[in-house]
């Protein structure tokens, strides 16, 4: 992977160079691991669209998708290092970055979807977008990527005990982590790209992710059961390096911010619309759903809610997010 990230440097900074000389326009590079069939993608092809129209041509965007830059956490260090300009990446990942960001990947954390729009929208998702600049990292806004729940291969997972003796794929993520842990499951960090393979051999028995990445990713080949306990709510974080946000001019931030403001607002309704598309084409394809009682997964998880008592920073973050309305 190391090679790759190196041969994905070398490109960036062919392309890089090569816009400079022919014009004077700037060009953002963009990476990210999902499919062009994604709604974020989509959001990010109309992002690209509105900042090319508001800035008359001056700024472009580039889109390089489906890991052709790397994983998201190579795309991190890329970000850091000046050597791509912007990327998305999960919360999950994003917290070995950002420390604050993990309170994001509690489970159960929010009441519903819109409880997490309030909290991402407001001054508290606001503040945490900029947690990671010490790091060269700026965030910009969220994408909604929905609830977590689980699919396996071989059984249901009705109740936490289900979980017992099962590996269960997460991201490179300590709270995904202890959140399998917790409710008797084996968690086994593998990246995005290699699941599909995993499942197949049996590395796995089974993985946790939102509707349209189980349908997109055509995981519902290999896992026919897929339990909606939606165990986390955790957003997709578009962001830009420090580097690269420091050498725009205010007017250029304000183009770029503008772009980000629109596309989110236009992939929320995509990603709706995607949700319930993914459930009925899984359910065509065999895949049996269930919709277990919530409050037993709830009850299990408390032990890392306890464990954040004596942090200074998390504890009180968790208590604003729960009193948010």
């Amino acid at each position: 992977m190391k090679s790759k990230a190196i041969l994905s440097i070398f490109i960036l900074a062919l392309t890089f160079f090569g816009c400079k000389i022919e014009n004077k326009s700037k060009t953002l590079r963009l990476g990210h691991g999902l499919d062009v069939s994604h709604s974020v993608h989509k959001a990010m092809v109309k992002m690209g669209e509105d900042l090319f129209e508001r800035s008359g041509g001056k700024l472009k965007l580039e889109i390089y998708p489906s890991q052709q830059l790397g994983t998201e956490r190579e795309c991190l260090e890329l970000l850091q290092i000046g050597s791509l300009d912007m990327t998305k990446v999960s919360v999950g990942v994003l917290e070995n970055f950002a420390p604050k960001m993990k309170v994001l990947g509690l489970p159960f954390l929010f009441r519903d979807r819109q409880h997490s729009f309030d909290v991402l929208d407001g001054p508290i998702g606001k503040m945490l977008l900029n947690d990671g600049e010490k790091y060269w990292l700026k965030g910009l806004g969220y994408y909604d990527a929905g609830s977590r729940s689980f699919y396996t291969m071989n059984k249901p997972i009705e109740k936490p005990s289900d979980l017992e003796g099962e590996k269960i794929r997460v991201m490179e993520s300590v709270t995904a982590v202890n959140m399998v842990k917790a409710l008797g499951g084996s968690p086994t960090p593998i990246s995005w790209g290699e699941l599909y393979t995993s499942l197949q051999q049996g590395v796995v028995d089974g993985a946790e992710n939102n509707p349209p990445s189980f349908y997109l990713s055509r995981h519902y080949e290999v896992c026919k059961y897929y339990t909606l306990d939606e165990h986390t709510v955790l957003p997709d974080v578009l962001l830009i390096g420090t580097y690269v946000w420091d050498k725009l001019n205010e007017q250029e931030q304000n183009w770029l911010n503008e772009s980000v403001e629109e596309s989110v607002k236009y992939q929320r309704i995509l990603w709706a619309e995607a949700e319930e598309e993914a459930l009925q084409e899984v359910q065509k394809a065999g895949v049996k759903i269930f919709r277990p009682d919530k409050s037993l997964f709830a009850e299990k998880v408390q032990s890392i809610y306890e464990g954040y008592k004596d942090d200074s920073e998390i504890y009180p973050l968790i208590k604003q997010i729960q009193e948010t309305h």
